[in-house]
């Protein structure tokens, strides 16, 4: 059966469908040692030789980890300024796996690695509307006009920034503490959305994805997700 070069790629390991798009434009993929450079191109996974680099490329099993990132780690494969990455968290054999979806540098939480291409199209496009839940805690009091303006959005450089919801957890005039649900994953949405409302950000979890929350993962740990909670995430959007 024949499948796009992208999918294959993403089913490799070597990064999402959408991150192996300027992989190919490259140069650097050749199927039965002919170099390809455009998208549509088609193997057949059977039959095909498909290398990357001049080193040849195969499926591997699928994995679908759950980790709880801590702050201060980035979630990169690599960093030009040697700061600490995710996958130092992983075993060693397990290189080859990439986050799907990004949390900033700063923040921490529930985050998913994987090398399914497909599984990390699903959860980080748009267009799926998986919702992700997010508890912060911001420095002196919020209200309720603040969480307000959160669901109904701001204008940013461009971009429609909003919270599908928002609540105020505690409050008091060092700190509070609030829950918000977003649909799409904008480079640092949360973090911009509220520093728009004059909001100080002192911490920033992620503890929920579609249905999977984070429990009582330890920072720094992982779990590989079950059978069953692959099925909800792709089946199911909440």
């Amino acid at each position: 059966m024949l499948v796009r070069l992208q999918k294959f790629l993403a089913d490799a390991g070597v990064a999402s469908r959408r991150a192996s798009e300027p992989i190919i434009l490259a140069g650097r993929v050749a199927v039965n040692g002919v170099p390809v450079h455009e998208l549509g191109a088609k193997v057949d996974p059977a039959q095909d030789q498909v290398s990357l680099d001049g080193t040849r490329l195969r499926a591997k099993r699928k994995l679908y980890v759950a980790l709880n990132k801590p702050p201060r780690y980035l979630c990169s494969r690599q960093d030009s300024l040697n700061r600490r990455l995710v996958g130092e968290l992983l075993p060693r054999e397990w290189s080859n796996l990439y986050s799907v979806g990004r949390l900033d540098y700063e923040s921490e939480g529930l985050i998913f690695l994987t090398n399914d291409g497909d599984f990390c199209l699903q959860l980080t496009h748009p267009r799926y509307g998986v919702h992700k839940t997010y508890r912060v805690v911001v420095a002196g009091r919020a209200d309720s006009q603040t969480v307000a303006r959160l669901v109904r959005g701001v204008e940013q450089d461009g971009e429609r920034l909003k919270a599908e919801k928002a609540r105020l957890l505690s409050a008091n005039n060092s700190r509070s503490m609030l829950e918000i649900v977003m649909a799409e994953g904008r480079n640092r949405e949360v973090r911009r959305l509220l520093e728009s409302q004059g909001q100080v950000v002192e911490r920033l979890q992620r503890i929920r994805i579609g249905p999977i929350t984070l429990g009582d993962l330890p920072p720094g740990k992982w779990r590989v997700l079950q059978k069953a909670e692959i099925g909800a995430l792709l089946g199911r959007r909440d």
